[in-house]
């Protein structure tokens, strides 16, 4: 059986299972285009591990492709399309965890001024399927403001943005939990004047999607990223550790995370109370995640050591 014919299987069993399997769709997708029209016996160990290595030095997203394509081999295995799998023996040890970059309110102000000159200076700015200036801008401030992820942010709906009631309903989030979500009003305002707008930047919508390209169609991920590569491209906006990737558009949800939590160390706020409400807000599944920004900066490692002296000196009087 042909390897795209097998790929194409076993994601129609795994959606008919419930699973979203996005991610992993594209993963054996682009297998498939790499490797050819070839018999699915006739993958090689050296195939999988030219696939697998890439270009790049490993990272996490080499452990992302061996996790998929284990599951793609099992499924042939089971079905008696293969004798053996073809995956690799030794597997690397995964890279150290990579911190997210956390924006400072200077850079912060930099990017959302880019996004001003992208109706003016980028090369495709007046092109149909381009993303005006505003729409951009305000597709930041919602990353930010809110902490949404990219995927939530761009599938939301005229329907899902309440203004009158200052909430947002984000809908079919990456643990398939939709959430309902205030929004203050700072960032309620910024909605409101893109939303009075929305219809005059388009030439004609074509879908309820709220954030739309200048031909009325919704905007996709790789175009919202490229975008962003863009902008940062032109600031300068690089990372001075080791680290795989630079500053990115998911790296305004971390932002936000962090940046709320400072706010309430320096309010004096119970932070271990808050985080609850914070992990909720984000959608996050478990509270372990939430409080992994506790260490993210320096910032808040002092704020937080400073607020654990504070108890502990309490705690130890008599």
């Amino acid at each position: 059986m042909k390897l795209d014919l097998v790929v194409a299987d076993y994601i129609t069993l795994k959606r008919a299972a419930g699973a979203r399997f996005k991610t992993a769709e594209g993963i054996l997708q682009a297998f498939s285009r790499t490797v050819g029209r070839i018999e699915v016996r006739e993958v090689t160990k050296d195939t999988v591990l030219a696939f697998l290595n890439g270009s790049r030095a490993i990272s996490s997203s080499w452990h992302l492709k061996h996790y998929t394509l284990a599951g793609l081999f099992r499924f042939a295995l089971q079905r008696g399309l293969v004798s053996a799998s073809p995956l690799p023996d030794r597997v690397p040890r995964r890279p150290p965890y990579a911190m997210p970059y956390i924006y400072s309110a200077e850079e912060l102000k930099r990017l959302l001024d880019a996004t001003e000159q992208l109706d003016v200076t980028h090369p495709i700015a007046h092109a149909a399927g381009s993303v005006p200036a505003l729409t951009y801008r305000t597709l930041l401030l919602l990353l930010y403001g809110a902490g949404l992820r990219l995927s939530e942010a761009l599938a939301l709906t005229v329907d899902d943005v309440d203004l009158a009631q200052h909430f947002l309903v984000v809908r079919g989030t990456k643990f398939f939990k939709s959430r309902l979500l205030p929004v203050g009003p700072r960032l309620s305002a910024v909605l409101t004047v893109y939303a009075e707008r929305r219809r005059s930047l388009v030439v004609r919508p074509s879908g309820k999607a709220f954030f739309l390209r200048r031909n009325g169609t919704s905007i996709s991920r790789e175009t919202a990223e490229r975008y962003f590569r863009i902008i940062r491209g032109r600031l300068g906006l690089a990372r001075r550790d080791d680290a795989y990737f630079q500053p990115r558009l998911h790296d305004l949800r971390h932002t936000f995370a962090v940046h709320c939590l400072v706010a309430w160390y320096r309010q004096g706020a119970d932070v271990q109370r808050l985080l609850p409400k914070l992990s909720t807000y984000l959608g996050h599944i478990g509270l372990a995640e939430t409080q992994s920004y506790l260490t993210v900066t320096p910032d808040l490692l002092r704020l937080a050591g400073r607020r654990f002296e504070s108890y502990a000196a309490t705690e130890g009087r008599p």
